[in-house]
């Protein structure tokens, strides 16, 4: 049977609908040695290039979601090559055929934790969309004295260069002395939002973890630079925050697996205190 042109490669983890759709309008996609246009189908005999490199329709339909968490070490970064030859996320996910691997959002270089790989495109461009306000949760080591006035600054509101943010939620962690641990929870993904905001204040981030990206949780017992795959329960809740909750889940079996490069970036442990999600 036929299907959506942008469908299959959305599911093939190249894009989303939305981006491949664009992308067909170009004229970056060829079906069949023709330029591609919205409303093509396509069946596993078509032979379809991206960019005039070949998509493979059949593994792409066989291809089922995966989504996994990855604790991404400090000191790496979140694209696909580096100029500078740091490691990537990329560098020793599992192998996949016919589709790749999708970052739900990124992490920059010096904040570790949780990060959501998947090969589902459309599931990828919808959890980072801004209009599904999709809970993130971080842990800040914060370097000096905060106040209950700074606090209420964050959870009101504050003006950044690129707009006004804020915290949704803040709970003191302890500490002692002028370094002292917090959970934040804001539904952004602005870069480096969580360190801007508290710098607004006039103190400094120290360290800082992700440890929640909507309904999945950083494990506790998940080393650095190891990755596993999500649960299918979660992936149930990933769906619905997405408003793909009619597309049935697949059950894969955890795994875990160490990434090769992780001990170059350092180790650290994850805060324990954690926020509910509401």
């Amino acid at each position: 049977m036929s299907e959506k042109l942008q469908k299959v490669l959305a599911r093939a983890g190249f894009a989303s609908r939305r981006v491949i759709e664009q992308w067909i309008s170009d004229g970056r996609v060829h079906v069949n040695g023709k330029p591609a246009t919205l409303g093509d189908r396509v069946t596993e005999q078509d032979q379809v290039l991206v960019d005039g490199k070949p998509a493979v329709l059949k593994a792409a339909a066989a291809t089922k979601r995966r989504v996994i968490a990855f604790y991404k070490p400090k000191g790496m970064v979140c694209t696909r090559s580096d100029p500078e030859k740091r490691p990537t996320v990329f560098d020793d996910l599992p192998h996949l055929r016919g589709s790749r691997w999708i970052a739900v959002g990124r992490l920059d270089i010096n904040t570790e934790g949780l990060l959501l790989l998947t090969t589902d495109g459309e599931l990828a461009h919808r959890l980072m969309h801004p209009s599904t306000e999709i809970e993130r949760e971080y842990a800040a080591r914060v370097f000096g004295t905060v106040t209950p006035e700074m606090l209420d600054n964050l959870k009101t509101g504050v003006l950044l260069e690129d707009g006004t943010a804020h915290f949704d939620e803040i709970v003191d962690a302890g500490g002692s002395g002028i370094n002292r641990w917090f959970h934040v929870i804001l539904k952004e993904g602005r870069q480096r939002e969580v360190r801007r905001l508290w710098e607004s204040q006039g103190v400094q981030v120290s360290r800082l973890t992700r440890v929640r990206y909507g309904a999945v949780s950083l494990r506790r017992g998940l080393k650095i630079g190891t990755w596993e795959d999500v649960s299918d329960k979660d992936v149930v809740s990933l769906l619905q925050l997405a408003g793909l909750q009619e597309i049935e889940p697949q059950i894969i079996k955890t795994r875990v697996r160490p990434a090769q490069r992780a001990s170059r970036a350092g180790k650290s442990p994850v805060k324990t205190a954690r926020l509910k999600s509401r």
